[in-house]
Parts: structure tokens; sequence; C-alpha cells
């Protein structure tokens, strides 16, 4: 089978009416950019590429405008719907690269931010596809502005991030995975440069602005004064170079594609030569007051069918929320305590969430209440508030201790963000225990860097909740004010023993309790 397609014909003077042809194995590994303004051919282009290598490499086909799903009655391509979840499009993407079937994602029934996120999420899961389906595959992604812009717009920054990062995957570490992207737009000034930078091969069509001319002209290698040919170019011509195409540019034509667009370009229609009276007088006839005024019909935005998954957390949020005001009535205020304090003290006891964010030890916090059924909904303050005194170790202290109850009610003068070390300090002192050493402070801080737990002990310490000094050989005290307690000297720079001193494990010691200062 020959890796050579025909776009058309040579229609440089002395071409003698040569094919224009374009070498697909080479176009895999060198990616395409098409530009052209509207009108000048660049979806038939698009299609004419897709046709003639139809059967020969599996094709993907990001459409905005719903202007390729004719591909699926004669070529077989498989047409998705991008109205779907986040999850479903991952999965479908996944399947159609490992099934090395052809497709187009349909965008047309969705707002420029839906597109955005739906072609993000569905490029980005081909990217991600296991090794063994890296198969071969040309990526067309037709108004690539729209989804690499170079400017923010009327969407949302997470919606451009996610599909900027989608077509910067495709173009610049696609080759690897075997997806060779083909990008069109109709402005390639308003595509991001580390975009369409990464085409080898170019195909520019009709063109009217300075910028796109120029720029145009610098990747065709050609000077300022010949890109006004540019401007001349018959609609379905292009200036063709790259490696799949020609060494030198070279002026095609696009031949004839056997599919059409659902859409296509308006036509000439005259308007009626004579107009009778009868409709004059049906046109200006009075409307009635009941009458509804007629609205000019806009496409809305469908939103995506909620999946199995998404109905069935639905339905056992609606179930537990009646087992929890069920329940809220009969649990007393001290039980929910005690258990919510063992939930936390059993998250921060999990290795796995060392150095977790707050965020994600809050969602597994949630998850372990709804589980155990404890009535209410789980409470981001509350969560910090029971959070501090775990990962200062103190999960375990007797609520009832009276030195202990003292800690607790000097840190509720400290923000709850610095309150974690004030009880990890105030333990140690209460202890007659030796200093934490940097880092013990860092890993208990959530951090793996001695230099930021140096930093969060010396804010503590210009706020007044606590005082450094030094001790023999360079050793460190720190004292509560609040309280009158000093730890013991400790070695700063010791190594962490998360084995004697996780949270939520007893330090040697904890039954002895040291004196105050006097």
């Amino acid at each position: 089978m020959t890796s050579e397609i025909v776009l058309g014909a040579v229609v440089l003077k002395g071409a003698g009416g040569e094919p224009a042809v374009m070498n697909i194995e080479e176009l895999l590994a060198t990616r395409l950019l098409v530009q052209g303004n509207s009108g000048s051919g660049k979806s038939h282009l698009l299609r004419r590429i897709l046709e003639q290598s139809a059967g020969r490499v599996q094709q993907i086909v990001i459409d905005p405008e719903g202007d390729f799903v004719s591909l699926s009655d004669r070529f077989g391509h498989v047409v998705l719907d991008a109205q779907r979840s986040d999850v479903e499009l991952e999965t479908i993407a996944l399947r159609i690269r490992q099934s090395r079937v052809s497709a187009v994602l349909n965008l047309e029934h969705l707002e420029i931010e839906g597109q955005m996120r739906a072609a993000g999420i569905f490029l980005n899961a081909m990217f991600e596809a296991d090794r063994a389906f890296w198969h071969p595959a040309l990526v067309v992604v037709d108004e690539a502005q729209l989804f690499a812009p170079t400017e923010k717009g009327e969407f949302s920054e997470e919606a451009r991030r996610l599909s900027l990062g989608a077509m910067t995957n495709l173009m610049c570490r696609g080759r690897k995975r075997g997806l060779a992207g083909i990008i069109a737009t109709q402005r390639l000034a308003k595509v991001a440069k580390n975009v369409a930078a990464e085409a080898s091969n170019f195909l520019f069509g009709r063109t009217f602005l300075d910028i796109d001319m120029a720029r145009a002209g610098d990747l065709l290698g050609i000077d300022r004064k010949a890109t006004e040919m540019f401007r001349d170019l018959r609609r379905g011509t292009f200036m063709a170079l790259g490696p799949a195409l020609y060494r030198r540019p070279t002026q095609v034509a696009v031949a004839s594609v056997e599919t059409r667009a659902l859409g296509t370009a308006p036509a000439l229609t005259p308007p009626p030569l004579d107009v009778s009276l009868e409709e004059r007088s049906a046109i200006l006839a009075p409307v009635p007051a009941a009458a509804p005024r007629p609205v000019a019909e806009r496409r809305a935005t469908v939103p995506a069918p909620p999946s199995v998954n998404d109905m069935l957390s639905r339905i056992s949020e609606r179930h537990v929320a009646d087992e929890e005001e069920a329940a809220a009535l009969s649990m007393p205020a001290e039980e929910r305590e005690a258990l919510l304090r063992e939930i936390v003290r059993d998250i921060v006891a999990n290795p796995e969430n060392a150095f977790a964010d707050e965020l994600r030890l809050f969602n597994e916090f949630s998850y372990a209440c709804r589980f155990k059924r404890i009535p209410g909904a789980a409470d981001r303050d509350e969560f910090k508030r029971l959070l501090a005194p775990a990962r200062a170790g103190a999960g375990s202290m007797d609520a009832s201790d009276e030195q202990w109850q003292q800690a607790m009610a000097a840190a509720e003068e400290v923000p709850v963000e610095d309150r974690t070390l004030f009880l990890l300090f105030a333990k140690a002192a209460m202890h007659q225990q030796p200093c934490p050493s940097d880092a013990t402070v860092a890993r208990i801080a959530g951090t793996r860097s001695p230099g930021r737990a140096r930093g969060l002990i010396s804010f503590l310490e210009r706020k007044g909740h606590i005082v450094t000094r030094p001790g023999f050989r360079n050793l460190r005290i720190v004292a509560i004010p609040a309280l009158a307690w000093e730890t013991l000297p400790g070695d700063p720079n010791a190594p962490d023993a998360p084995a004697c001193g996780a949270p939520g494990i007893n330090l040697p010691g904890d039954e002895a309790r040291g004196e105050r200062i006097s």
C-alpha cells in the first residue's frame, strides 16, 4: 500500500497538471498546519486529506461545527456527541484508542467553554493511553484558535488551561505516542505559538491580514513583499511546504471530495419579484394583544446527561441524608465528638497522608463521616479544629487531663493554621521532652523542607506564641509564655523519628509530667 495520497494538482507555471501528493508516513512524524480565511477552502482541504487517507490510518477529528459527521456514512467513522460527562468522554476516548477505529468528536451542541473542556478531556485521555495502544493516528483539529488561544476570552481560565495543555501535548509530545496533529485555523496569529511552531508541514490559503501574511511568509521562507500573493489565491488553492509535501513553496489546487458537510456556504437566492396585496396585508396584519411575542431562536446549551455513577451517587446521598437526619436526634454530642476524633486520628496516622494537603484530608474526613453514618454534614472548621491536635501527636491524649486542657485553651488564641506546631511544642514541654527537630516540625507541618519548618517556627515566635533560645552545644529550647512551660534542649538538625513521634502515637515518657518554669 502506497503511503502517498493525492491532494489535487500543482498549479505553478510549467507544471503541466502534475498531481499534488502528500506522504502520510512522513506526516505522522512531522505534523501539519493549515491556515486560511473563512471561505478559503480549509474544511474542503481537511475533508480531502481525510477521505484519501481513510482506511490507511486511524483518524480522530475534533469537529466544533459538526462539519465532518458525514464521514460516518461513507467511511464508517464513529460519531461521538460531546454532550457527555467527563468520565464518559475519557472512557470512550480510551476505547477508540484501543480499538483503532476512526472517530469524530462532534462539539456543535456546546458553547465555547464546553467545547474547550470536552476537547481537552478527550485529547488528554488519548494522550495518556497505555504504551501498548500507541497506534499511529491522524488527529485533525478544525478551528484550532478556539482550543489553543493566545489570549483570554469569554471562557474560564480553567477551560483555557485544560484545552491549551491538551493541544500542546498533541503537537509537542504526540509523535512518540503515534498521534500526528493536523490543526487548521482562520487566524495564525490567534493560535498559541508553542502549538503552531511544532508543525513542520504547512498549507496556507487565502489570507488578507498583514500579521497573518507575515507569519505565513516567515514559515514558508519568503520575503515580506512576496506575501502579497496570499491575497490573490483562489478558493481551494494553497501554498504547500514541508517534508511530507514539497521542499520548496509550491502552489496546489485541492481536488473534489466525495462527502459533503451538513452545513454549506450560503448561495444567492433572489427575493420574489412581485408581492401580492394579500401577502403584504398578511405581513402587516395587527398582532393580537394576547399573542406571545416571537423570540429569535438561539442554540441553547444542552447540559450533559448524567452518567449512571452520578445518578447512583445522588440516590445514595439522599438516602444517607435521611438516615443522618434520623440519627441526629439520637446520638449524644460527646459520642459524636469521640467518633470524629477517632476518624481524624486514623487519617493522620496513615503514612500516605503525611504530606497531603488539607483539602484531600478533608475529603477523606467527609467520606469517613458518611461511611460511619455520623449525623450532620462534615464541617471544614470543625475538621481544622480536630486536625491540629491530631497532627501534633496528641490525638490519643486524655481529654480530662488538666494540663492538656490548659494547652488546648491556650491554643485557642493561636490561628488555626498555626495551631498544629503550637500544640507540638506544648506537648513536648508538658512531657519535659527535647525540643522537636526541624525535620520533625517539617513532617508535622506537611512539608519536606527543613527551611520551611524554620520559617514557620520564626513566624510563631514573631507572633509571640513561642520563644526560642539556644541551649548547650547549639541545642534549641522552646518556651510557651502563655503556659509558662518549656521543652528540654533538642538538636534542631537531628533526623526525624516518625516511628517514635508520628502523629497519633504516644512518645516515650507520656506518663511523666514536667515541671513548670517559676
